[in-house]
């Protein structure tokens, strides 16, 4: 198996749009904007929980997606963090696969069936903001293993 060095790209709503929405502090009493997590939630029981994540290498070895729900994710300390995605509408390489440094303060609404590895973090643990369905990891759940099905891994340059 190759691993492959991959440097994070920081998450801007711009570098985000074709993933899902980057949402960022706002003032209190802003209308409902693009600036807005558009989600979708009408499949099932929405569950929102505060997942916490032991550290792990900083390596991609499998990617996930959900066909049914957007998914939401925050850092509950606000430190960064970092994700690895790729398009739902295109065919899965490793190659398509791009790191982001997800600055904390901020929240990441995943569109729908957007592929995603992570969170990925530096510190022992750290908990994390979810906003998903009920049953999502056992109903939609698809997930492919990069490192046996394209021979590689992507290891993230923190």
């Amino acid at each position: 198996m190759n691993t492959i060095l991959t440097t994070p790209v920081d998450a801007t709503p711009e570098t985000i749009a074709p993933f899902g929405t980057l949402v960022l502090p706002g003032e209190d009493g802003t209308p409902f904007g693009a600036q807005d997590a558009t989600l979708d939630l009408t499949q099932g029981t929405p569950r929102f929980y505060i997942m916490r994540l032991p550290h792990r290498p900083l390596l991609i070895r499998g990617i996930t997606r959900h066909l049914r729900v957007t998914q939401c994710l925050a850092s509950t300390d606000g430190a960064d963090w970092f994700i690895g995605l790729a398009p739902a509408e295109v065919p899965l390489t490793a190659e398509g696969i791009t790191c982001f440094r997800i600055p904390g303060g901020t929240a990441l609404c995943l569109h729908r069936g957007t592929w995603h590895a992570g969170p990925f973090f530096t510190a022992t643990r750290q908990d994390f903001f979810n906003l998903e369905l009920s049953d999502t990891n056992e109903t939609d759940h698809d997930t492919v293993r990069i490192d046996t099905q394209f021979g590689v891994a992507l290891s993230i340059a923190a």
